[in-house]
């Protein structure tokens, strides 16, 4: 385990930027507008040989009433009890705030290392200024500037010393499974209801989380990390940068995921733009699972989960071959099975076939169905290999390749699905040359 550090200060004082500055990517949104980050979010980096975790949190602003602020405020929080020492950052442009006051009272109750760090001084009349923080009463005061990186490696060579030693072990190569779907479709109280504590701000106004946001989770047997992403909406729907940004976000995390949980709402039904979320996972050749949220506020009656998953695996075809819970995240129910099913998908997904077996299982079944003749030409299939490749993909060699067409080669697909447990995942079917 490495240690933590919390990087924390009133609003807009340019937290994220240098979160983005010390784990060298920009993960972080960044953003003119003051409350952009919301959520906490984790990072890691190192210097001089120490590697460390970094959490970028949202703005505090003590006494706010607007809903936001009052659950930033409270991932502030918890953000400063996982912290081994704190980055208390400040802005010399405004000078000593009344805000910036309150969260100095707030991180003098934690007994814990505390470093001001006074942003935007990047000439030597403003490196005058930053003294005025000093009034704050902490030991450790720097002036940097985010955007350039000046004063950060005095910081860091002191930081670093202030860091308890920790176990260090190799990182594991995790697999990554990615919370997706449509703003407000539940994939926040899921992952809250899965690691047991409020990890995730949660409220019933669409589009509360703009970040995609890993947390390791190894309970009950299971080990990956889980990916809760901002909703994604159609394109015409993103009026914000911001939450472009967002979406943006939420696609490179399906890009970077081995399984993606698509939830739906199913008080909405399976719309385009949770069609649109299944086949962008799907040509990025994801393992996928389909969650049916809040199924508790569905009448059973008169829409009952066999007809309900009839309509969207009419949605998904040809696809269909894709597990389908029905969850409330609310009431826990089902939600480990969801896990159980998304890591059977995992395995699927990495799963090597003998080419033996494979052979064995399937030259009976062409033999049995060849290709239909093409111009009076027949297409003989002598072999077939799974390819190398970090998910399904299959190479038929045959005489005459270029005449076996879609209709086969999806015949093709469904036996290897009948024949080998691929549940959930895209399969790749070649023909090649002999």
């Amino acid at each position: 385990m490495s240690a933590i550090v919390a990087i924390v200060g009133r609003p807009n004082v340019g937290k994220s930027t240098f979160f983005n500055r010390l784990i060298k990517r920009r993960e972080a949104i960044v953003d003119a507008v003051s409350g952009v980050t919301r959520d906490r979010h984790y990072g890691k980096t190192d210097w001089n040989g120490v590697e460390f975790s970094v959490i970028d949190t949202g703005g505090y602003l003590a006494g706010g009433d607007d809903t936001f602020q009052k659950e930033i405020d409270k991932q502030v929080n918890l953000a400063i009890d996982e912290a081994d020492a704190i980055i208390f950052m400040v802005n010399v442009e405004d000078g000593l705030t009344g805000m910036d006051e309150s969260v100095a009272a707030l991180l003098r109750k934690s007994k814990k290392p505390v470093f001001v760090v006074v942003n935007k001084v990047d000439s030597n009349n403003r490196r005058d200024d930053a003294h005025e923080f000093y009034a704050l009463g902490f030991e450790h005061l720097f002036s940097i500037s985010s955007i350039n990186g000046s004063g950060t490696g005095d910081l860091l060579d002191e930081l670093v010393k202030s860091l308890p030693e920790k176990e260090q072990k190799e990182e594991e190569n995790l697999p990554r499974f990615a919370v997706v779907g449509r703003p407000n479709a539940g994939k926040s109280s899921f992952i809250n209801a899965l690691i047991g504590e409020d990890r995730y701000i949660v409220t019933d106004i669409a589009g509360t989380t703009r970040d995609a946001i890993d947390t390791r989770y190894n309970r009950f047997g299971f080990e990956f990390n889980l990916v809760d992403t901002a909703g994604i909406r159609r394109k015409s729907k993103v009026k914000e940068d911001l939450e472009f940004y967002s979406v943006m976000r939420s696609i490179r995390a399906i890009e970077h995921s081995d399984v993606c949980i698509l939830m739906l709402d199913a008080t909405r039904g399976f719309e385009s733009q949770d069609a649109n979320i299944f086949w962008l996972a799907q040509r990025n050749r994801k393992g996928i699972v389909i969650l049916v949220n809040k199924w508790d506020l569905v009448e059973k009656e008169n829409n009952t989960a066999k007809a309900y998953e009839a309509a969207i695996r009419k949605e998904i075809e040809p696809f269909t071959d894709v597990p389908i819970i029905f969850v409330s995240a609310l009431n826990k129910q089902r939600i480990y099975k969801a896990i159980e099913t998304a890591v059977e998908v995992y395995n699927n997904r990495t799963k090597r076939i003998p080419t033996r077996q494979l052979n064995e299982v399937m030259l009976p079944i062409i033999e049995n169905y060849p290709p239909p003749a093409i111009k009076g030409k027949y297409v003989k299939i002598k072999f077939c290999t799974q390819l190398p490749t970090p998910m399904p993909q299959f190479a038929f060699f045959a005489n005459l390749p270029q005449y076996v067409k879609d209709p086969y080669r999806r015949f093709i697909e469904n036996k290897l699905r009948e024949n080998f447990d691929f549940k959930g995942v895209p399969i790749d079917v070649y023909f090649r040359q002999k």
